[in-house]
């Protein structure tokens, strides 16, 4: 098969297609055709040799795809070769094929095509087990998101919307803000422009988030706090604006607030399973009715997805950025 390689950490253009040996389903594994796949921050870190796989796992990019069941590894029931599926992977995304461990795997929604459906796995499984299995939002609570226009920030708004809860947005720009109101949100706030705690406040009369979803770090810790409400939960997923913050304990303890950080990634296998199992339960039904859709930006040709890095690395994108397999 081909897939995306990386010979030598770098910009965009040191991602090289390339023919490499065809993956061979384990134990509890699906061996996926891919179709398409989609262009996370994570890939642009491990482009740049930041942020290596997981040892033993494929050394390609790519944390999502779509495609077709190709073959069954040993123990694995309940899907059939030629089944349509996405799936969340630890890697490999980048490439015509990818064993992945059944517990990742998800029927394609219904209403959704297959292409599309590589933009769900990924941003849903983030959404879902931060916003909701760790910080609880609850019907009638508000969410801040940072980089609402973003895949994350475009489902994050559309999954709080659906349980009832209020959503603010940070996003660059009144074109991306149109976008996110478009989705549901409620409160707009230009960062290049405005102050967010302040806006913030504005619109909560004073009383701030309940939980914040948060790509920047380091950057907006200090800031976040200040926006939390009392009881409030920050959920760090990204690091865009650093690693190290200054933290003011006291009025963490004033807000008897609390802070989680997680990747997604490297996260155990069984953990995993339940946060796919969870986002099957949860999110799926909603997407198959309607209340919510997945956002894709472009489509951009698997070889050429040194030209999709470029356009995560612009910011120019709303929603995602997909790449498609060649089909041979």
């Amino acid at each position: 098969m081909h897939a995306i390689t990386i010979p030598e950490p770098g910009g965009p253009e040191a991602l090289v297609w390339a023919e490499v040996p065809d993956p061979v389903p384990a134990e509890g594994e699906v061996l996926v055709e891919v179709v398409a796949s989609a262009v996370n921050r994570a890939d642009l870190l491990q482009r740049q040799g930041f942020y290596d796989p997981p040892p033993g796992t494929s050394p390609y990019p790519g944390l999502e795809c779509s495609g077709r069941i190709a073959a069954l590894g040993p123990g694995v029931s309940g899907w059939s070769v030629g089944d349509e599926v996405c799936a969340l992977l630890v890697g490999g995304g980048y490439a015509q094929k990818v064993a992945v461990p059944v517990g990742q795997v998800l029927p394609v929604p219904d209403g959704v095509d297959l292409v599309t459906a590589a933009a769900l796995p990924e941003v849903t499984s983030t959404v879902w087990s931060n916003v909701f299995m760790i910080a609880h939002l609850r019907p009638g609570e508000t969410l801040l998101v940072h980089g609402g226009a973003s895949g994350i920030g475009t489902m994050a708004i559309q999954l709080a919307k659906a349980v009832g809860a209020r959503v603010a947005v940070t996003a660059g720009g009144p074109e991306k803000l149109a976008r996110c109101a478009e989705l549901g949100a409620d409160i707009l706030i230009d960062y290049r422009t405005q102050d967010f705690v302040e806006e913030l406040h504005k619109a909560t009369d004073g009383a701030g988030a309940d939980v914040i979803l948060d790509i920047v770090g380091a950057k907006y810790l200090d800031r976040n706090v200040k926006a939390l409400a009392v009881n409030g939960r920050l959920a760090i997923i990204g690091m865009q604006g650093g690693v190290k913050g200054e933290l003011n304990l006291g009025a963490l303890l004033a807000k008897r607030a609390a802070i989680t950080a997680t990747t997604l990634r490297a996260r155990p296998l069984q953990e995993k399973t339940a946060i796919v199992a969870a986002v099957r339960e949860h999110v799926w039904p909603l997407i198959g009715a309607g209340t919510i859709r997945p956002v894709v930006d472009r489509t951009v040709p698997m070889r050429d997805a040194a030209e999709a890095h470029r356009a995560l690395d612009s910011g120019s994108h709303v929603g995602k950025v997909l790449l498609l397999a060649p089909q041979d």
